[in-house]
């Protein structure tokens, strides 16, 4: 059971966070209370921050939550968290992609890092700058209904998630850039997913860049060294001249 001091210590290390990585993407921070209680949002944000990158089941959030709220049945909170404020929280019954590798199960979520959007999140995501749907609709058309990443057919199953139905979405080849006709490739959402965004695509749909350096942490310590040794080959001198132009 954590302590008001503890929650109140921890939603400032979130919140620290979320000014950092978070606010400019428009992911909204709950208020810490409401009135002289803990906001609902917040105890549950605070509980999964306390476990980040951990399993929990809906059931552990409810009894959290039961402590200060005694009357609650069940906690919607981590839900809304997600969809409704951006917050990169993975969902086991909403069979995200992330969740099935994680071993999440039905009523389990996880909140999986204080940096990336939540991939359903509206206001989290890069405008489109297509002209409707009839442009959208032009693309889809050229790859053959199929995502340009799997080939699964829209409307059909997946071919490598046979139990899911094809629903094809906007991907970007160039996360750092908008999304208009030159951008754009059809990719069902199992290709489509969060980490994605770390990759540049070709408009085959083929990974041929690194987006976002830190994708180098999900890779285990010994490739990270690799890399670093690599980097430092690569670019000599540039400890030298990274120190003089901090000096």
């Amino acid at each position: 059971m954590l302590t008001n001091k503890e929650i109140e210590k921890a939603y400032n290390k979130i919140k620290k966070e979320w000014s950092k990585n978070l606010k400019k993407k428009g992911v909204k921070l709950p208020r810490l209370k409401s009135g002289e209680k803990f906001s609902k949002d917040a105890l549950v944000l605070v509980y999964l921050y306390k476990n980040i990158n951990e399993v929990v089941s809906k059931n552990e959030l409810t009894s959290f939550v039961r402590k200060f709220y005694n009357d609650t049945n069940d906690v919607q909170q981590a839900r809304h968290l997600a969809n409704g404020k951006g917050w990169n929280v993975i969902s086991g019954t909403r069979h995200d992609q992330e969740a099935e590798l994680r071993g999440l199960g039905s009523g389990d979520y996880m909140l999986v890092d204080l940096e990336q959007v939540h991939p359903n999140f509206a206001h989290g995501r890069r405008q489109s700058r297509l002209k409707g749907d009839d442009e959208w609709e032009s693309i889809k058309k050229h790859y053959n209904y199929r995502c340009a990443t799997c080939g699964s057919r829209e409307g059909e199953a997946n071919l490598h998630y046979p139990s899911s139905t094809t629903y094809l979405q906007q991907g970007h080849m160039d996360p750092n850039k908008p999304l208009d006709s030159n951008n754009t490739i059809p990719q069902c959402e199992k290709c489509n997913r969060p980490d994605r965004n770390y990759f540049v695509y070709n408009k085959k749909g083929r990974v041929i860049k690194i987006s976002d350096p830190r994708f180098i942490l999900k890779s285990n310590k010994d490739i990270q060294i690799k890399a670093l040794q690599f980097l430092i080959e690569q670019f000599p001198g540039f400890n030298e001249i990274h120190i003089k132009n901090k000096s």
